[in-house]
């Protein structure tokens, strides 16, 4: 009896093998690390392209912006200087208008041909983003960021149009009495990605002899 009891006794007290938790070994731990990381960096992958999109359309609309401000402009100046002709052969402004390294003195279209500027500024030399299109700079807590416009680029190019198909600018060097073409470019000098253009306009302005 004593002999049948101890074995029922020992029989009670062996662990049960199936019912023991068990720790994860080192290779599951390993596993569930890499599994860990490549999760995280889709996610973390996911995230840094949703912000360079937001950025990217963030910079071509305030591109778009900047390039129509400035074509409003050109095209609002005289088609050419007083006393010059129409199919001038040379775009440039004369030595008093480039005088004061702005566009301020610019009042007909050639003057423009070649204008280029880093940061980008309005006609009279204030940093677009702080001025406040009169000359001065706006207050303080309506400027852009510092900086923030420091790699964008005005870029103004004038030429004359083929008579027959308005969207083709003749050579440099030919000339027309009907129209030229202006085109705004605004270009970005990312670090990372190098020289991007955010955005091109291009307009023709057609020349209408007075009767």
């Amino acid at each position: 009896m004593l002999a049948a009891t101890s074995t029922a006794g020992s029989r009670l007290t062996k662990p049960n093998a199936l019912s023991s938790p068990r720790g994860f070994t080192l290779v599951e731990a390993m596993v569930a690390l890499v599994i860990t990381a490549v999760a995280g960096s889709a996610l973390l992958l996911s995230i840094n392209s949703s912000m360079q999109l937001t950025r990217d359309s963030l910079e071509q609309t305030l591109a778009i912006g900047m390039a129509q401000q400035l074509m409003d402009e050109v095209v609002g100046s005289r088609y050419m200087a007083v006393g010059a002709a129409p199919d001038q052969a040379v775009f440039t402004a004369s030595a008093w208008e480039l005088q004061t390294g702005t566009r301020e003195r610019f009042d007909d279209i050639d003057d423009f041909d070649g204008w280029e500027t880093r940061p980008p500024e309005d006609r009279f030399g204030i940093a677009l983003g702080t001025d406040d299109g009169e000359g001065g700079q706006r207050h303080s807590n309506f400027r852009a960021p510092a900086g923030f416009f420091d790699n964008w680029q005005q870029q103004v190019h004038v030429s004359y149009v083929n008579p027959s198909d308005l969207s083709q600018s003749l050579p440099s060097g030919q000339t027309n009495r009907y129209g030229r073409a202006v085109e705004v470019r605004i270009v970005y000098d990312d670090p990372g990605r190098g020289p991007r253009e955010l955005t091109r306009l291009r307009r023709v302005v057609v020349y209408v002899p007075p009767l």
